[in-house]
């Protein structure tokens, strides 16, 4: 059995103020190296995000434990600097992005 067959798939969504849309998507043809790593080294797997016209976010990825994962990720001075650069393009947060991730219920999977 591989790794990726024990890992847990996550969805959320979160708001991406709508005069922000086109920056948004500019910063994520560049996101930071050492932020990219950084995900990685915390157990973010299959990482991506969608964003539709109004706004509507959809991440997913894939990990062992999200918690856990989270919680690696803030302990990064990368992912300090990152969500406070990001905080900005979002509406309806209460504290930095990262903490408005809340797992959506998986209803379905085909495999």
């Amino acid at each position: 059995m591989d790794d990726s067959s024990r890992r847990k798939r996550i969805c959320f969504v979160l708001k991406v103020r709508q005069d922000r849309l086109e920056e948004y998507k500019l910063r994520h043809q560049a996101v930071w190296p050492d932020m990219q790593a950084a995900l990685r080294e915390s157990g973010w797997h299959n990482y991506s995000l969608f964003l539709r016209d109004d706004g509507l976010l959809v991440g997913y990825l894939e990990t062992d434990d999200f918690a856990a994962a989270q919680e690696r990720m803030a302990r990064t001075e990368v992912n300090a600097r990152w969500q406070a650069e990001m905080a900005p393009y979002f509406e309806d947060l209460d504290g930095r992005p990262d903490e408005g991730m809340k797992p959506l219920p998986e209803v379905f999977h085909l495999d």
